[in-house]
């Protein structure tokens, strides 16, 4: 029988995009930037570490992946400004990718229970 009070395992929150597992320099080292780079995003207010509790910025995987996307924007000749925007922009149009999926799967969802297809109303 299972213990239900068992505490839950500390290390699924490593599984978390959003959690701040990492230091400044070993999210810098995974980059392959330097500690510079990080803290002028964060002054410029494009990325946001956490802060631990002695106010040490801590970085999710989430964040690494901006970082990337920044810093790849960065080398190719863009401004910050204009690489945050089109990062911006690039999001915004995969939620718009994806939200049209859904409408066309619910539109074919649709159709199917118009025409009285058996199993239509399954989703």
């Amino acid at each position: 029988m299972a213990d239900d009070t068992a505490p839950a395992d500390p290390l699924r929150r490593l599984d978390d995009p959003d959690f701040p597992a990492l230091t400044m320099s070993q999210a810098a080292e995974l980059l392959g930037v330097r500690a510079a780079f990080l803290r002028s995003l964060d002054s410029s207010g494009v990325l946001q570490p956490h802060r631990s509790t002695g106010g040490h910025r801590r970085y999710s995987r989430s964040q690494l992946g901006l970082a990337a996307r920044l810093r790849g924007l960065l080398d190719d000749g863009h401004s910050l400004a204009s690489a945050e925007l089109i990062v911006g922009l690039q999001d915004q149009l995969t939620a718009a990718h994806e939200h049209l999926d859904r409408l066309r799967s619910d539109v074919s969802r649709l159709r199917q229970r118009a025409a009285g297809k058996p199993g239509a109303d399954t989703p």
